[in-house]
């Protein structure tokens, strides 16, 4: 019966992983016509963070990684260096450490905010981190002033809609009635 139960749990989160990764590659067409605003809302962050919430820390940090990858092998977009791979590393840190912290926090709304919180500044950290190096080893420059205007003021608009419909969305597919897995 363990066994039944943790095939089922893994199959599940597969398929939720799947379908968190499916949405990830899909959103950016919702604004892609427009770039400016394509970048501001960062579509692709929202399934990666639900991923994580969702599917746990692992599940999280493999979509996040590899969304950006998958778009940019695809379809070109986002650019393949530093763009995406900056964001693969962006985004498997919102997965891991939303799954992460979720997993570990009470299920209280005020935990799926602390959570979302510290998944979205530490992502942004990595972000930048990630640029100064691969920026800094092709010979280009990313300064503080970069980093500022790429991680918070260019994304506020995301920014805002992360806070506002991904704890809502957490509070309702965590919902045991909906979703029948833990862990």
């Amino acid at each position: 019966m363990k066994t039944r139960n943790y095939l089922h749990n893994y199959l599940l989160k597969l398929v939720l992983a799947s379908l968190f990764l499916a949405l990830a590659y899909v959103m950016p067409f919702l604004t892609g016509q427009i770039p400016e605003i394509g970048s501001m809302l960062c579509p692709m962050h929202l399934p990666v963070l639900l991923c994580g919430f969702i599917c746990g820390p692992v599940w999280g940090g493999v979509v996040g990684f590899v969304a950006p990858f998958f778009r940019s092998l695809t379809l070109g977009m986002p650019h393949l260096f530093p763009t995406a791979l900056c964001m693969a590393f962006e985004l498997a840190a919102y997965g891991a450490v939303s799954g992460l912290l979720h997993k570990l926090l009470p299920k209280k709304k005020p935990y799926i905010y602390c959570s979302l919180l510290a998944a979205m500044i530490s992502g942004r950290l990595i972000w930048g981190a990630a640029m100064f190096i691969f920026v800094g080893a092709s010979g280009g420059k990313f300064t503080l002033t970069a980093f500022l205007a790429g991680a918070i003021t260019n994304a506020i608009p995301g920014i805002i809609v992360q806070i506002a419909l991904v704890p809502l969305l957490v509070m309702l597919l965590d919902n045991p009635k909906i979703l029948k897995m833990r862990g």
